[in-house]
């Protein structure tokens, strides 16, 4: 992986989450503090890196996905706020820190995370681009957030917890392809946004996008089960604990790497056509196949 390149994006993110954040010297304190603990110093930023790879590989320059790629990233960061809750998943790490919940308490956990959503969608709003893309990626960012996106799969997470292998893979793939792969997906779409790419083109990023989703989450699955709280930045071995639905529940472990390396094979082929390119984005995708974190 072009390595310096990818630092640069994780410099430009990390730069632009800095300036949109309130300081934690403001008022009110606690809950400007708690914004920042979430979303600062921590993640490997995968959002923000497809929104920067896809939208220079098809002719953005860099300032015009600051926004975008920042906005997606304080969605995720409120995501994973509310789902270490104690009223969802209960949990007391992320990222290698105290959750936000531990670190302050619970209602200023809960009104960081709402806070956080809202400064994404402040700052997509005013970014340097035509009004005409802005509202397009407010719509993307809006739909893959809610009820028909992110929202909706951590409310059929919470159904299927439980019910470990029983529910149908068909099931399990619906419910990450809203909770996981939706925001997955915008980013990548909102750097495809920002670079005004064809129907053609934005429906093969799709492919290529949802093949990435999946993958994604079938890696995270099986890092529960193998990897440690101290590497994964996180607590390990919370799905089979709560029975969760989760892909080696239902395919075995074999299986499931079985899986994962088809949908690497997806990636590779939705991605083919576009030659070098696309060669930085096609590493971000089989880094989430490999990665051990």
């Amino acid at each position: 992986m072009p390595e310096p390149l990818i630092a640069a994006w994780r410099a430009r993110v990390e730069a632009t989450l800095q300036r949109a954040l309130p300081p934690a010297t403001d008022s009110p304190q606690r809950l400007h503090a708690a914004m920042r603990h979430a979303a600062l110093d921590g993640g490997k930023r995968m959002r923000p890196l497809l929104v920067y790879a896809t939208g220079t590989a098809f002719g953005a320059d860099a300032t015009s996905l600051d926004s975008p790629a920042a906005a997606v990233e304080l969605i995720h960061a409120y995501s994973l706020v509310h789902d270490d809750l104690p009223a969802m998943d209960d949990d007391s790490l992320r990222r290698g820190k105290p959750t936000v919940h531990v670190a302050f308490d619970e209602a200023t956990a809960i009104l960081a995370g709402d806070a956080l959503q809202s400064l994404a969608f402040e700052l997509l709003a005013e970014a340097a681009l035509p009004g005409e893309k802005r509202v397009a990626m407010l719509r993307e960012l809006a739909v893959a957030a809610g009820a028909r996106g992110m929202c909706g799969g951590q409310a059929l997470d919470i159904d299927a917890t439980g019910n470990g292998a029983s529910i149908p893979i068909e099931a399990l793939q619906r419910l990450h392809a809203l909770k996981t792969g939706a925001l997955l997906r915008a980013s990548i779409r909102l750097g495809a946004l920002a670079a005004g790419v064809d129907p053609a083109t934005m429906q093969r990023l799709d492919q290529f996008a949802d093949a990435l989703g999946l993958a994604f989450q079938i890696r995270d699955d099986l890092l529960d089960i193998e990897g440690d709280s101290a590497t994964l930045g996180k607590t390990a071995g919370k799905d089979a604990a709560q029975a969760k639905a989760t892909f080696p529940a239902l395919l075995g472990v074999e299986g499931s790497r079985a899986r994962l390396q088809a949908l690497a094979s997806s990636m590779h082929e939705a991605l083919a056509p576009f030659g070098a390119p696309t060669a930085t984005l096609a590493m971000l995708g089989r880094q989430v196949v490999d990665r051990t974190h």
